[in-house]
């Protein structure tokens, strides 16, 4: 059965946007304020070889006011039992040498010996723990309403030392990680990185139970993971995925029209006023991949909220989002 995109702005039910508002490039007609200018300046100095047709660009979709806060449901509930966090560290390995990575496990209060927990991994796990969004707290809610299982989350932050972005520069691993095509990241979460985290607990091994999450190129990384490895991870999140040429991404697309059949569910989220830079245009890309998505039956949802890069749209839908990944018919 086929399952259409579905083109909303902000939630179901609101008018999707118009054709010319997802490719017309809002963020070059901004004047430059001075938070305009002062996010440039500290663009300039994370990525130093970021071209200058991007600089007032990339500031623009940074800086949108968008029309998002969190809601009730973005917090535990009073008396709802609570998941426990605790911060640790995955030691160099083989997939990325010299590179150690940070992380942060939750576990869920319902999470039990004798019967085995969903699981949630996260890319640029601090961002997922505040202030955008507070995951932990909405997985409290949710779980105990009932609406996901018990699960344990693992928030996982990029290496902090490798060559930076193409053409951009920096100085981390972040864009080796999440913006390469292949097996390398998820052979570190699954052979790395995950055993560690969750040595002791009961993790379901059946993939309808495991999800990826991501946001910006952790977006693009979750989707390719669970691509690669549709038998670890059968649902995705991507928040602004940044399917486009970084290192390949936006190959995604076509892999998706022309490979082997994925038993996976899909949730993309971006702003009509995301990134269109020198990589790609971020509002057409995740169009695109809806549409690969939708040609093979896959189900999803593409949401387009009125926002910019950040996480501040997905973060206010998140609650949403996980009732809709976690139900377990499609509509």
């Amino acid at each position: 059965m086929s399952h259409p995109s579905q083109t909303h702005h902000d939630r179901a039910g609101d008018q999707p946007a118009r054709p010319d508002e997802a490719t017309t490039p809002v963020q070059a007609q901004e004047p430059l304020t001075p938070v305009l200018i002062a996010v440039m300046e500290r663009l300039k100095s994370m990525v130093p070889g970021i071209p200058e047709r991007d600089l007032p660009r990339f500031a623009a979709s940074l800086s949108v006011d968008e029309p998002y806060a969190l809601g009730a449901d973005s917090s535990a509930p009073e008396g709802a039992p609570r998941g426990t966090l605790s911060q640790q560290q995955c030691a160099p390995g083989q997939v990325y040498p010299g590179v150690p990575h940070d992380y942060t496990l939750y576990v869920a209060a319902q999470v039990r010996a004798d019967r085995p927990a969903a699981l949630m991994v996260f890319q640029d796990g601090a961002r997922y723990l505040g202030p955008e969004i507070d995951v932990p707290a909405v997985l409290d809610r949710l779980i105990a309403e009932g609406a996901m299982p018990p699960a344990v989350a693992v928030f996982v932050d990029p290496g902090g030392a490798g060559p930076g972005l193409p053409i951009y520069g920096g100085s981390d691993n972040r864009s080796i990680e999440y913006d390469s095509l292949g097996d390398a990241y998820v052979r570190f979460l699954l052979e790395e990185l995950l055993p560690q985290a969750t040595r002791g607990l009961a993790i379901s091994a059946d993939p309808a139970q495991r999800a990826i999450v991501g946001l910006s190129s952790g977006g693009a990384c979750a989707f390719n993971a669970a691509w690669e490895r549709p038998d670890a991870f059968g649902k995705v999140v991507s928040h602004c995925g940044s399917f486009v040429n970084i290192r390949g991404a936006h190959q995604l697309t076509s892999a998706v029209r022309r490979g082997p059949d994925r038993a996976l569910k899909v949730f993309l989220q971006t702003g009509e006023h995301d990134l269109d830079i020198v990589f790609g245009h971020w509002v057409q890309a995740n169009r695109d991949l809806a549409a690969a998505l939708a040609y093979r039956g896959i189900p999803h949802q593409l949401v387009i909220g009125r926002g910019g890069h950040s996480l501040r749209h997905g973060g206010a839908i998140f609650p949403d989002t996980l009732r809709w990944l976690w139900r377990e018919s499609t509509p």
